[in-house]
């Protein structure tokens, strides 16, 4: 068993349960604003009780900028593997490259059976596996897909679209000759607690690089996945105390086994932060040091030494730099080396702001500081708009061809109607969906809010939080606006003067947007990055 060094990540693995769809939908905004890597959902066609998964990914993909989606696995005696390729392609283009895709053999073969799928014995399954891969990655390559196999076939199949990147596959797998396939073919191994628990997985992992190596391909280039189960608590045994026995625990299993992406199954928000706050930065902050301890011993090794064992720790010297960067901003960045604000030199488009900028209240925000715990979650705020701003990028992209003829209204609204600004996200990016709801009076969620939290953490934040409790109703009414005109935009169908003067209010309105979600988030970070680096996010 090694560590391969692989970068860490962690996700969410929740029930997608049907009767619970908004608690879902909001579990998965919690994982994405405080900072998970990856959200996967089961698939099981055949359950009642829950969602079609790839409907579902498709929603989370809209309501989200950052965070992956992936099948946790695909059900693939259900799904032909031409489908489940364009699926995930397209899933990928709209995405903009955040899609994995976990497969599976097949389980709960009476279920298959009674939705319409065939029941296969354990070779015939794996057969259809590997067959299923080889369509699935000729599709993604975008040539013609022929293909003559016993289960699954293509004659001159035209595919599209091409993914907007390489989209790994992971296979769920546990016996001999899954794992086989697994290391010939997979970019990544994905069992479950309950199936593989922590004992059983070093002769699982055996088997597999085993297999690796037969197959000429190095074990460091398969990335091992877990999904995990776990109660926070006093209690003892694997995943059943604080949060820093958590983090040993991950910590133990990634340097000992490998494993290094962490999928929690949950549907509990509490825990859900808690992992993404306390759990996740606690692991990685032990692997890195103790990556880099290892590095420093095979640096002191006498020469002969250094090459005997140069085999088995290349790996993991050639990705600790990488790690040890991606931490040390986040847990030990020298002062002044924090996230920093957004720089805003004032130019506006319109010069109609609904607020005046030089009376907004400040606070001595003490953004950069040395050693402040949370400045991930700060720079997350920053990745957050930065996506927001580029989405304004894109609307102001898809009115100039508009204008040029290279599109039609219809399609720029189908555009602009994906994106995470038309989806109540605008406010403090995702972060703020819980305070928007308390503000339009849908929800009463203040003690959740992250404006609650900051206020309690440094009641002289209070002007500032007020300040932008105003900003925000005044950005929902220039959203509003814009709509409208856009609205009437697609009701003139574009032509004649009628269309030029709705074209012309559209074009004011998004400049007054631009003006004023740019003004705002600006803002924004110059005064609550400093907080939310010393006090998280709730």
């Amino acid at each position: 068993m090694t560590d391969y060094g692989h970068e860490l990540e962690f996700g969410l693995f929740p029930t997608p349960d049907s009767s619970r769809h908004d608690d879902l939908l909001g579990l998965v905004q919690t994982a994405e604003v405080t900072g998970l890597d990856i959200v996967s959902m089961q698939d099981h066609p055949y359950q009642r009780r829950f969602m079609d998964t790839w409907t579902l990914l498709s929603v989370i993909g809209a309501r989200t900028s950052t965070i992956k989606v992936a099948t946790n696995v695909a059900s693939l005696p259900l799904r032909p593997p031409v489908v489940l390729a364009k699926s995930a392609a397209t899933l990928d283009v709209l995405t903009g490259g955040r899609v994995e895709l976990g497969l599976g053999a097949g389980a709960f073969w009476d279920a298959i059976e009674a939705a319409g799928g065939p029941r296969r014995t354990p070779g015939e399954a794996v057969d259809a596996l590997r067959e299923a891969i080889s369509i699935i990655r000729a599709f993604w390559g975008g040539r013609s897909v022929r293909f003559d196999g016993e289960h699954y076939s293509a004659s001159g199949l035209q595919p599209g679209p091409v993914p907007a990147h390489d989209i790994p596959i992971a296979l769920g797998a546990y016996k001999p000759r899954m794992l086989r396939l697994t290391a010939e073919l997979a970019d990544a191994w994905v069992p479950s607690m309950g199936y593989a628990d922590p004992p059983d997985l070093p002769k699982l992992i055996e088997t597999l690089d085993h297999a690796a190596t037969q197959a000429g391909r190095g074990p460091e280039t398969i990335r091992r996945m877990y999904n995990i189960f776990g109660q926070f608590g006093s209690g003892g045994g694997f995943l059943k105390g604080s949060a820093r026995d958590w983090a040993e625990q991950l910590a133990e299993l990634a340097l000992g086994t490998g494993m290094s992406t962490f999928i929690l199954g949950s549907d509990d928000p509490d825990d859900v932060r808690r992992f993404a706050d306390e759990v996740a930065p606690a692991t990685r902050e032990i692997v890195t040091r103790e990556r880099g301890r290892a590095q420093q011993r095979a640096e002191q090794q006498p020469a002969e030494e250094q090459s005997a064992d140069q085999s088995m720790a290349q790996p993991m010297s050639q990705q600790t730099g990488q790690g040890t960067a991606g931490l040390s901003s986040a847990t030990e960045s020298p002062a002044g080396s924090g996230p920093a604000p957004t720089p805003d030199d004032g130019t506006r488009l319109t010069g109609e702001l609904s607020w005046d900028e030089p009376s907004r209240p400040t606070y001595d925000s003490g953004a950069g500081e040395a050693r402040d715990p949370h400045t991930g979650a700060a720079q997350h705020l920053v990745d957050i708009h930065d996506g927001l701003r580029s989405e304004l990028t894109q609307v102001r992209q898809v009115l100039d061809q508009v204008r040029t003829g290279h599109t039609t209204v219809g399609a720029a609204r189908s555009v602009i109607n994906t994106m995470t600004m038309r989806q109540n996200n605008w406010t403090l990016g995702a972060y703020c969906a819980a305070y928007c709801r308390v503000v339009t009076g849908h929800h009463t969620l203040e003690d959740r809010g992250i404006f609650p939290h900051l206020r309690r953490s440094e009641p002289g934040l209070d002007d500032v939080i007020q300040r932008l409790e105003h900003e925000h109703e005044v950005i929902h009414g220039v959203l509003e606006s814009f709509d409208h005109a856009l609205v009437d935009l697609v009701g003139s169908e574009g032509t004649g003067q009628e269309g030029s003067d709705a074209l012309e209010r559209v074009q004011r309105e998004l400049d007054m947007l631009t003006d004023t979600m740019l003004s705002h988030l600006a803002y924004e970070e110059r005064e609550l990055l400093g907080p939310i680096s010393r006090h998280g996010l709730n």
